[in-house]
């Protein structure tokens, strides 16, 4: 079949007991849409708008919600449209849109982390330099090779998954992903393992090179008590991200490829969607709620929002009270206050 003739149509996993627990199923995942959404836009403000946290350091955090926020967007529309139409289909075009976002914003992560490590490495190691490394024009260029490669090798292996031809068409997972397309074709997979295994290869190395950064960090934080302190405020989130990011690839990766279906369905649904559930929480959440300065500024906005919404809220209800007529009571008060005033004269 020529996947060009005409459009394709593939069908998802559908949840497990759906029919019972699908608008339970829809509640959840769009309160988890909008928890997303609001804690890593709400970190991206603050960093914005504060600028104390115009520093390398917090403008790679910002770039690591942005991402968080792309990748999430890649998955939860389509789900919560999947979920209140009960119907699990989805063209393979889409498809092809679902798997380069959810998997360049995985790999995005990898060098954002691995950018962040670049970061804590110079201020912690060589805090004389650390200016004059990281200035301006570093901080972009780090920024943009955090983003392009990132996008380059996930739009190459959705392009080489995508001009296969196509002998079944059901994807046996909640949303898509490169080798589940790729085992639905009738040729050869040999192209897309290699490349797979290549990729893999790379960036598994970036969290080598984060790792063996914070070896010499550890070694570093035993000099001085302001490096230990520099060390547990910012290293250690950094450390919890990166294990939770290879750990959850790691097996989507392996498990696609060699998984046996002796796992159950819910422990493979709970680790597929790990991915797009666990780091766009945990992230802004453990970089918010131990950094300090991100923790003050984000504190800080909510009081301003809450104070401006506050105020907004009296001066509407002062103006409605202005606009409001008096009433027959209040006429009639006065009338009477007037006469009494009058008799006293």
């Amino acid at each position: 079949m020529d996947n060009k003739s005409y459009p394709v149509i593939l069908t998802l996993m559908v949840p497990k007991d759906t029919k019972s627990y699908r608008h339970a199923y829809f509640i959840c995942f769009l309160a988890l849409y909008v928890l997303i959404l609001s804690i890593n836009i709400r970190l991206v403000i603050a960093i914005i708008m504060e600028k104390s946290l115009h520093e390398p350091m917090y403008i790679f955090l910002g770039h690591l919600c942005i991402n968080g926020i792309y990748g999430a967007t890649g998955f939860y529309p389509k789900i919560l449209s999947d979920l209140i139409l009960d119907s699990y289909v989805i063209s393979f075009h889409m498809c092809a849109l679902q798997i380069f976002m959810i998997y360049s914003s995985l790999l995005c992560e990898f060098t954002i982390l691995t950018v962040m490590s670049y970061d804590r490495y110079v201020a912690i190691c060589k805090p004389l330099d650390y200016h004059s490394r990281l200035t301006k024009n570093t901080c972009v260029k780090l920024i943009l090779f955090s983003w392009i490669v990132p996008m380059l090798s996930s739009l190459t292996g959705t392009l080489l998954s995508n001009l296969r031809q196509l002998c079944t068409y059901h994807i046996d997972k909640l949303y898509c992903d490169n080798w589940s397309v790729v085992k639905l074709s009738c040729g050869s997979t040999f192209v897309n393992n290699v490349y797979g295994y290549i990729v893999a290869v790379i960036f598994v190395s970036f969290a080598i090179v984060i790792i063996l950064s914070y070896i010499k960090l550890i070694a570093a934080c035993k000099i001085s008590l302001e490096n230990r302190r520099k060390f547990w405020k910012t290293c250690l989130p950094h450390i919890f991200s990166l294990i939770n990011l290879t750990s959850a690839f790691l097996f989507d990766f392996m498990y696609s490829r060699y998984g046996s279906n002796d796992i159950s369905e819910g422990l493979r649904n709970f680790l597929a969607l790990e991915l797009v559930i666990v780091p766009p929480v945990f992230n802004p959440l453990i970089y918010g709620l131990n950094i300090r300065a991100v923790r003050k500024s984000v504190f800080t906005l909510c009081v301003a929002s809450k104070t401006l919404s506050t105020k907004r809220t009296r001066s509407e209800s002062d103006d409605s009270l202005a606009d409001t007529p008096p009433s027959q009571n209040d006429i009639s008060a006065g009338q009477t206050q007037a006469n009494e005033s009058l008799f006293d004269h």
